[in-house]
């Protein structure tokens, strides 16, 4: 797909960067505690036909997974929170613990990303979760003692509320061990009216983490495409996890350019932290459960999509260093998602705090401001 004029590119980094303003933005959110390893976040922000405004997330405690479940209970409740006062404000409206998303009897270990869609016709809700299964005959001997494998499932209901009832059916699942994790869905659709949902993957030995995504036919996924975004090549080469797409609005410099679309990803050198030699120049370094977030677009790919085009290469506006840093704590800012409405974008993350917890973080960006940043 096409590569954007220089002058362009530097329109969408300015966009980006409003948008993720690390100061400006505020905890709507907090951990359940304010200690490392405590954090809110992972879902996504929905507009409901009535204008009131939903989010999703999960609570995550305090555990390690390299040695099983008995340091902490982890991802233990995915809730669902409400605003009537475009953001102002949020109220807990739903909670679901791991019994409640378990499908077919699995016991569910770790409640992890999810993706909530709220139409007239009813509420979606995506969310992953680590289950209680055992690795492939080729690699079995590799499963960690109290681990499992991840998976994404569906509940649907004639709204959010309703979801505490809902069956959970798994639609995302694989035993191919180069692709065993299936985890993080997020939720787009092009102008065209396709829908598409995207993942992230792990291998069996979690040594790294990619993008795919499926088309959606109705609310199941088809046949998954695991290679939307390539691993970088510095602070992203171990860690490339897509977590949302926003659709540049056609205003502006955009108006007469090729359609295109920002891609927020998290980055990481390494899934484990590592030291640093004692001479080396200080920076953030991202890895599993501290990544940091980076920036990119796709063009010219979004008319073309409900012929069975594929999206295209993604271009990277941050090859070298993370666009995205939190100045507290790691330096952690991750699971990036914006929602567009009608009167602007809300833009919500993970957002490492002077405690060293995560919590969710909201930037408001009016319309009318957007339409003066891209003229």
């Amino acid at each position: 797909m096409a590569k954007l004029e220089k002058a362009l590119e530097l329109q969408l980094e300015r966009l980006s960067k409003a948008l993720i303003d690390q100061e400006k933005a505020r905890v709507i959110v907090p951990p359940e505690r304010p200690l490392p390893g405590y954090w809110f976040g992972g879902g996504n922000m929905a507009e409901a036909p009535d204008g009131s405004l939903w989010l999703s997330g999960r609570y995550r405690n305090a555990g390690d997974s390299r040695t099983g479940l008995d340091l902490g209970d982890r991802g233990r409740e995915l809730a669902l929170f409400r605003s009537d006062d475009r953001g102002a404000s949020w109220r807990k409206v739903l909670g679901l613990d791991k019994k409640q998303l378990s499908p077919s009897g699995l016991e569910v270990l770790s409640i992890e990303g999810s993706a909530l869609r709220i139409t007239a016709e009813g509420t979606e809700l995506y969310v992953s979760s680590e289950k209680r299964r055992p690795y492939p005959q080729e690699v079995d001997s590799y499963l960690k003692p109290g681990t499992g494998v991840w998976s994404t499932e569906l509940l649907s209901a004639s709204n959010p509320e309703a979801l505490a009832g809902a069956a959970v059916t798994t639609v995302l699942r694989s035993d191919d061990p180069a692709r065993l994790h299936i985890k993080d869905p997020f939720l787009y659709a092009s102008c065209s009216g396709e829908r598409f949902l995207f993942f992230c993957h792990h291998p069996y030995l979690w040594s790294s983490s990619s993008t795919g995504y499926a088309r959606l036919e109705g609310s199941l996924p088809g046949a998954p495409d695991y290679s939307f975004l390539e691993h970088g090549t510095t602070w992203d080469v171990a860690i490339s996890r897509t977590t949302s797409i926003l659709d540049v609005p056609r205003m502006g410099a955009f108006a007469d350019a090729p359609a295109c679309s920002l891609v927020f990803y998290d980055g990481g050198e390494c899934l484990r932290s590592h030291e640093e030699h004692v001479a080396a120049k200080r920076r953030p370094r991202g890895h599993s459960c501290e990544e940091l977030g980076g920036v990119g677009y796709f063009s010219g790919a979004t008319e073309g999509m409900a012929q069975g085009a594929a999206f295209g290469k993604v271009e990277r506006l941050s090859p070298l260093f993370p666009a995205f840093v939190s100045p507290w704590g790691t330096g952690s800012s991750r699971y990036v998602t914006v929602l567009v409405c009608e009167d602007g974008l809300y833009a919500s993350w993970q957002q490492s705090q002077a405690d060293r917890s995560q919590a969710l973080v909201l930037n408001y960006l009016p319309m009318e401001e957007l339409g003066r940043m891209l003229e």
